[in-house]
């Protein structure tokens, strides 16, 4: 017989199982593998429901807003009124039959080109130069970079505006004591569309390369070492070094910096509309500028909400096609 200390309570719990009907106790089954996993899976999204919900919030629903819209004959008399019609496509056939629209989408186009190619270029060249020269001066030239960026482009334009104003700009008075273009003491910028443009082009490119030379340095400085004296013991001069050895390390960089310059200098409002307000004329008046008159001073916010559209839809081309040809051509993201 086995000793009853070990046998009675085995017995004991059988017996009550019986006189219960033959039900057994549940047992805890603990959770399977693949369960567990999916609870893991799903705590990042739970976290960053928040998030996704204010950012639909904020970007989506505008947007939807802005198409729905276009579609409309929204005007000065629906924000007093709230009524308004749904039109279709009408906004779209008057806009694409507008001679100012692709007056202002040519302008863009070519103003962006010539913004971009100022600001990289120019961007490039401070990088390069601050990998040049000794820890001190790389320290100071990041502060004033620093600080030129932190700049609200508002504040900066309104600084800009007093720099060439007529009469008593420091610009203007810069010229006229070097003499080279005679008395422009009384020379307004905003009066000629070639020099309306340079002082709108010299602004947006003072305010575009801090950003990009500061990003390009960043990138500049982990360029192995190795790679440059290996083309200098080869024989090759500075400027084939820079450009067969780091151009090579700084295209992914450089790939994102054009992007984003074409996507912030396509939409350039500011600075245009506080220097020269579109003109003389609409010589200086871009897209942005064209919407902003379209819909908040002629009050055609439908129509307005149609040129943003399109402006969009564009510029999302414009940039497929870039990183497209860029793909094909081998380039590394």
């Amino acid at each position: 017989m086995a000793p009853v200390g070990t046998t009675a309570p085995r017995r004991a719990s059988a017996t009550a199982g019986a006189g219960s009907g033959g039900a057994t106790a549940p047992t805890a089954v603990p959770p399977s593998r693949a369960a567990r996993a999916r609870r893991r899976d799903r705590a990042p999204l739970l976290l960053l429901l928040p998030a996704g919900l204010v950012l639909t919030g904020v970007t989506v629903v505008p947007i939807g807003f802005l198409v729905f819209t276009s579609f409309t004959d929204y005007d000065q008399r629906t924000l007093f009124t709230g009524a308004y019609s749904v039109v279709g496509l009408q906004q779209y056939v008057t806009l694409l039959g507008d001679e100012e629209f692709w007056a202002s989408l040519v302008r863009t186009v070519l103003f962006t080109a010539a913004m971009v190619a100022g600001s990289v270029v120019i961007g490039m060249g401070v990088s390069h130069l601050m990998t040049r020269v000794g820890r001190a001066w790389r320290y100071a030239m990041t502060v004033v970079l620093i600080l030129a960026w932190a700049m609200p482009n508002v504040a900066s334009s309104l600084v800009w505006n007093w720099l060439f104003q007529p009469g008593y700009g420091v610009v203007n008075w810069l010229l006229a004591q070097l003499g080279v273009f005679g008395d422009t003491t009384d020379l307004n910028w905003a009066e000629d569309p070639a020099l309306a443009y340079t002082a709108i082009w010299l602004l947006i490119v003072w305010q575009a390369v801090p950003f990009i030379a500061l990003t390009l340095n960043a990138a500049e400085t982990q360029v192995p070492a190795e790679h440059q004296e290996a083309a200098r013991l080869d024989g090759a001069g500075e400027l084939l070094v820079y450009r067969a050895v780091t151009l090579v390390f700084l295209r992914p960089t450089l790939l994102l910096i054009t992007i984003l310059s074409v996507i912030w200098d396509y939409n350039v409002f500011n600075q245009i509309w506080l220097v020269s307000r579109g003109g003389p004329g609409d010589s200086t008046s871009t897209l942005g500028v064209f919407t902003y008159v379209t819909a908040f001073v002629g009050f055609d916010i439908g129509l307005g909400a149609a040129i943003s559209v399109v402006t969009t839809l564009l510029l999302l081309a414009m940039t497929a096609v870039y990183i497209r040809s860029l793909l094909r051509a081998g380039e590394d993201l």
